[in-house]
């Protein structure tokens, strides 16, 4: 990354500490890839069937939510600095239970490990808030993406590699150091908080969340954020099962993850395609791609070769909607209102690991697997539609 591109993106950084400024969003990147199929097939060999797994991840899901909504209360008691710490020390935690390798224990870590992932989300985005301007998050946010494309690329496949060759605990060692390394990262880094937005007194929640609803654009980017996560949501939980449950390697499911979210190495494409043709232009297209070829997944199930085909391609429609990240929400979100609003508009990342899983228990209850797929493209054909309400001049 050259000097020049700086400017335009971390305005106030210079290069050397934007750089570890990104990092702060990589590495928790590496800790959750390198779980990524290792933890659904890790569910499916304790509890047996993919509708037992389901319900499990509803049940983590709804727990992580509380543990969510919780953020803003314990940044405005402890600091944000310390939320920050105890969400590196929850994943190393969480690690540590996962290689007990029993039913219990991994309940409990699932939950501890999406907490942990919010604190760090969170606090990360007010961090990011703080410290980039406004102008400046149209280049920045496909950059953050694009460092993230290798541990999302590798990490998939790594894991269950890792675990199958080297040693059951392999995978859980590689968050341990990741969480270390991150820690150790921003006490280098020592960021400090804006002072007017840290010395004002906490909102009620109650205020804050009709508040968010109320805000069109903050719901629209809400909306179609939950549709994005739901969907990808599927994509890790249930491409994996579907490759094991067709016959194939746990290796070759993590293999088909692995493929699927290569494509982010294309995000700086779809950044430029945003800023040239319009971001609601490359979401709709996003959206239309994505539902179609989910569905087509479906319909080719019984041939697992060409099921995957589509949903790797499918995943690479899903890539050109992670180009605009979250930017319709930092372009919304008011300065005096970043840590609440933050925190809710992050939520849509617990509510889409309860809401599709409640979904697919339902469904999976009295149809195929496929009806997962099914279901997924239609949600994602009908976001194509809610993203004619973005504005043009986005």
């Amino acid at each position: 990354m050259t000097r020049a591109l700086w400017p335009r993106t971390i305005a106030r950084l210079p290069p050397r500490q934007g750089a570890a400024f990104l990092s702060l969003f990589f590495f928790p990147c590496i800790a959750q890839a390198i779980l990524l199929t290792v933890l659904p097939l890790g569910a499916l060999r304790l509890l047996g069937t993919p509708r037992a797994v389901t319900v499990l991840y509803a049940v983590a899901g709804l727990a992580a939510v509380v543990g969510r909504f919780s953020i803003p209360i314990m940044v405005r008691l402890i600091g944000r600095r310390h939320v920050f710490a105890l969400g590196t020390l929850a994943l190393i935690a969480s690690s540590l239970l996962f290689t007990l390798d029993v039913l219990p224990a991994f309940a409990v870590a699932l939950v501890l490990n999406t907490v942990a992932i919010a604190c760090l989300d969170v606090t990360s985005q007010l961090y990011l808030l703080d410290n980039v301007p406004r102008e400046a998050l149209r280049h920045f946010e496909p950059m953050r993406i694009f460092s993230a494309a290798a541990p999302w690329t590798f990490g998939p496949w790594l894991g269950v590699y890792l675990q199958g060759n080297l040693a059951f605990s392999a995978p859980y060692i590689v968050v341990i150091a990741s969480a270390v390394a991150l820690f150790v990262l921003f006490r280098v880094l020592d960021l400090s908080e804006s002072p007017a937005i840290a010395s004002r007194k906490a909102a009620n929640p109650l205020h804050y969340l009709p508040r968010f609803f109320a805000q069109p654009r903050l719901l629209l980017a809400w909306a179609l954020a939950s549709a994005r996560s739901s969907w990808w949501s599927m994509f890790f939980v249930y491409a994996p099962i579907l490759a094991v449950t067709s016959g194939l390697s746990p290796e070759t499911g993590g293999l088909v993850v692995s493929i699927g979210t290569a494509w982010t190495w294309l995000v700086p494409l779809w950044g430029w395609t945003g800023r040239r043709f319009g971001l609601r232009a490359l979401m709709r297209a996003g959206y239309a791609g994505t539902g179609m070829l989910s569905i087509a997944a479906a319909i080719a199930a019984d041939q697992p070769g060409l099921g995957a085909f589509f949903l790797v391609m499918a995943a690479c429609c899903a890539g050109a909607l992670d180009g605009a990240g979250n930017l319709l929400f930092l372009r919304a979100v008011h300065p005096y209102e970043r840590a609440e609003m933050t925190t809710v508009f992050a939520s849509y990342r617990d509510v889409t690991q309860v809401a599709p899983p409640l979904v697919c228990s339902l469904l999976l209850a009295f149809f195929a697997l496929p009806s997962v797929f099914v279901a997924s493209g239609t949600v994602m054909l009908a976001s194509a539609v809610l993203a004619a309400r973005i504005p043009r001049r986005l």
